[in-house]
């Protein structure tokens, strides 16, 4: 797990812009036509719709997509009542959350009052504004109080997340994984660790899935809860049990067949799950220390099916598996409330989705995500895809058919393409990127260990568990500057290869090298000599087969590094260049840029090769490829300079391959420009094709174009160079990346390293 640090986390916040949300924008703003529409005068006509119609106000404002995170700081993560105004970053992150899952607006307001009546009364008086109100980090038992007034007052969905939304996903992982241990819900004994809000509320919605009260034995700071214990609350009153035998918690845990910990550290002890059931569960909750560790849990008994609040653990119980969607379907159909209906429609389509085979960012046909349904992976991941889909689809659906919904969806297919579209890729491809090459994490080496950010990446890399690094450079040095920039070392590999130790090795690469290019008049002195470089020496690493991938170029001439890698790795046989290709992650969609690193001035069959070259990496990311050729002039305008190269190289790639969708020269804006395009030049083999795939006449064009977006929007994501065409994964950075960059590579460089054993049959 990431180890964040007080500096890192301060500096997170205070940097750039202060805090994690702002409003922006949804109408043009730049004319005074524009101003007049947008405020006065005309804005008082949608004013005067809204109060001939008060439902209207979805139709003319946001309030069908803004939702209030409300909290009076009184219970605030592991903090306790630190204040109204101390809660407000976890209150802008929960914002965040609902930002980049479900596409929600958020107000963040903070309220300071912890009298429940007078809280309920400031909350009753704003609610005109939002379209839903999540109640976050509010101490119990007021919380009880609040929320169920607020549901009886409000007409819009109000939810206590720190209640519903643990118990929702943790009664999914509760149904999943009792199927895998072959156990009836109304037959199993359960001990649930923690009698407050969240723990509540898990266990009325583990009796709504079929368990019985009389099965469950619930404990606070006192131990176990019993009914003739005097002064419960009535909450707790609801699970006091009438057992007379259990006073401890390693009492109730003796032959229990489910533990749920919504408590504190270090409390279960691994002789406490060697007395429980066969096949017991474990839902270890209390964030960031469990009840009891991963590791001790499973040491403890072969058989024990394990969940945490952690992500670096399988099984992870966490709430935004829930929340964004949940109120993403309950504003679609303009809920008037979120009922037990919708949050029990939520419980199954989190449960069924884990059961589906899992997506996987490579080319299916690779099968490279190994996730399935099973004791190591009965709850969805957060990063998958689907949970926007199919969570607020069965909320908007149960939802309706309750009766709390004022608008009806009749077209779920349609529905749930524009849910996919609402967020843009940016979460459905880097996340993924990430998750699917820490299922198969690979031995990468990177070049420049002693730079800062290059060293940054590798750790991070590896806490994130993306590969196995291994820096090349001095030892010492390298430990200096860790020590300096407080970073561990920890599980890194150091190769020195200019020690005399690797004397071998570096005889043993140059043997390899020599003989390799011996007809290029490669000598075994002068490929020795080459060994003391950190490309050659790290291309070697992958070459041999003592590592998997190779990431370079923070310091090294690109010009110098190409040549390394024709020199050593070489191109494949199929092919007369390598190339790179940059990712653009826009909210207009994902965009392939290629050549942006290799080829300076191709000619037209190198440019054939570069966009045969993108077709198959943009199928390597799961994608059909709709190439368009660019140039400054449309379909033989202009016989002259590079129109004409790119002219010919679309002839030859049409001949040869028909069913490849490609079509040039064309501007840009007609690539990207369906309807501008079709009407021009209907004769196009992209008609009705939306591009996805742009290759550049040159390597200044192409460059220049994903570094103007670069420099013109922030917001747009830039993945590359990724490298194309070389025999073994080479991939390349610059001077300019960031940490963020160089792990996003080596998550691409993860993925191709298993690919290229997968076809070769390697594993």
């Amino acid at each position: 797990m990431v180890k964040i640090t007080k500096e890192s986390a301060l500096e997170y916040h205070e940097s750039g812009r202060p805090g994690k949300i702002e409003v922006k924008p949804t109408k043009p703003y730049h004319t005074q036509t524009d101003l007049s529409l947008a405020y006065s005068p005309g804005v008082a006509f949608p004013c005067l719709e809204i109060q001939q119609n008060p439902d209207d106000v979805y139709k003319y404002t946001d309030k069908g997509n803004l939702v209030a995170v409300i909290s009076n700081g009184t219970a605030v993560l592991g903090l306790g009542d630190i204040g109204a105004m101390s809660g407000k970053p976890v209150m802008e992150g929960k914002g965040l959350l609902f930002k980049i899952y479900g596409g929600i607006d958020v107000f963040d307001i903070e309220v300071a009052e912890k009298d429940p009546e007078k809280f309920c009364e400031a909350v009753e008086k704003i609610a005109p504004t939002f379209g839903g109100i999540n109640l976050e980090d509010i101490k119990a038992p007021e919380c009880f109080y609040i929320e169920e007034r607020l549901k009886k007052t409000l007409d819009i969905p109000v939810m206590h997340d720190d209640q519903h939304g643990t118990a929702i996903i943790s009664a999914a992982g509760l149904k999943n994984a009792l199927e895998v241990a072959g156990k009836n819900i109304a037959d199993v004994k359960i001990v649930v660790n923690g009698a407050g809000a969240a723990a509540i509320s898990c266990t009325k919605l583990y009796v709504a899935l079929g368990a019985r009260v009389e099965n469950i034995v619930m404990l606070d700071s006192k131990g176990v809860i019993t009914a003739d214990r005097p002064n419960l609350t009535p909450q707790k009153a609801l699970f006091a049990t009438k057992r007379t035998d259990v006073h401890t918690l390693e009492e109730a845990v003796k032959g229990a067949d489910v533990f749920v910990g919504l408590s504190k550290g270090n409390v279960l002890s691994q002789d406490m799950i060697r007395s429980m059931a066969d096949q017991p569960i474990v839902f270890a909750l209390a964030n960031p220390v469990p009840e009891i560790s991963y590791e001790d849990a499973m040491a403890s008994r072969p058989d024990v099916l394990m969940s945490t609040g952690r992500s670096d653990y399988p099984n992870q119980i966490n709430n935004v598996i829930g929340f964004p969607y949940i109120f993403r379907g309950a504003l679609d159909v303009h809920a008037k409330a979120i009922n037990e209906e919708m949050k029990m429609a939520a419980v199954h389509a989190i449960a069924d989705l884990a059961k589906q085979p899992v997506p996987d960012i490579v080319n299916e046909v690779y099968h490279v995500n190994d996730l399935t349904f099973g004791p190591k992976y009965f709850i969805p991941k957060p990063v998958d895809p689907r949970l926007i889909t199919e969570v607020s689809a069965a909320v908007a659906k149960a939802a309706m058919e309750s009766g709390v919904a004022r608008k009806a969806i009749t077209d779920w297919d349609a529905y749930k393409k524009n849910l996919m579209e609402l967020l843009g890729q940016e979460t459905k491809l880097t996340r993924n990127l990430h998750d699917t090459a820490r299922l198969h994490p690979q031995r990468v080496v990177f070049a420049e260990g002693g730079h800062p950010s290059m060293m940054k990446a590798a750790v991070q890399a590896r806490l994130e568990g993306i590969c196995h690094p291994v820096l090349l450079g001095n030892p010492d040095r390298l430990q200096r500057l860790a020590q300096r920039l407080k970073l561990s070392l920890e599980g890194i590999d150091i190769v020195d290869m200019r020690a005399d130790q690797e004397q071998g090795r570096r005889a043993t690469y140059a043997k390899h090298l020599a003989k390799k290019r011996a007809r290029q008049g490669y000598t075994f002195e002068e490929a020795y000599d080459k060994m003391y470089e950190r490309n050659y020496f790290g291309m070697m690493m992958v070459e041999t087969g003592d590592a998997d991938a190779f990431i370079t170029g923070l310091y090294t001439k690109y010009s110098n590094t190409i040549k390394v890698a024709k020199e050593v790795i070489g191109i494949r046989k199929e092919y007369s260049t390598f190339a790179t290709m940059h990712i653009l992650n826009t909210k207009k969609g994902v965009f392939f840029v290629s050549d942006t690193l290799i080829n300076r001035h191709p000619d037209e069959h190198i440019l054939a090769d570069v966009a045969r070259l993108s077709a198959n990496t943009v199928r390597f990311f799961n994608e059909e490829p709709n190439i368009a050729m660019i140039s400054y002039s449309n379909f033989g305008t202009d016989e002259v300079g590079s129109p004409v190269k790119v002219h010919a190289a679309v002839d030859d790639l049409q001949q040869r391959y028909p069913d490849l969708c490609i079509d040039g020269e064309m501007q840009v804006n007609f690539a990207l420009n369906k309807q501008l395009r079709d009407d021009k030049y209907p004769f196009t083999r992209l008609k009705g094709k939306d591009v996805n795939t742009l290759v550049f006449p040159n390597m200044s064009s192409a460059q220049s174009s994903y570094k103007m977006l670069q420099a013109l929007d922030p917001d747009a994501e830039i993945i590359g160079p990724i490298q194309m065409g070389l025999n073994k994964p080479i991939h390349f950075t610059d001077f300019e990346s960031s940490v963020r960059d160089i792990v996003n590579i080596t998550a691409v460089a993860v993925i191709d390293a298993y690919v290229t054993k997968k076809i070769s049959g390697h594993n």
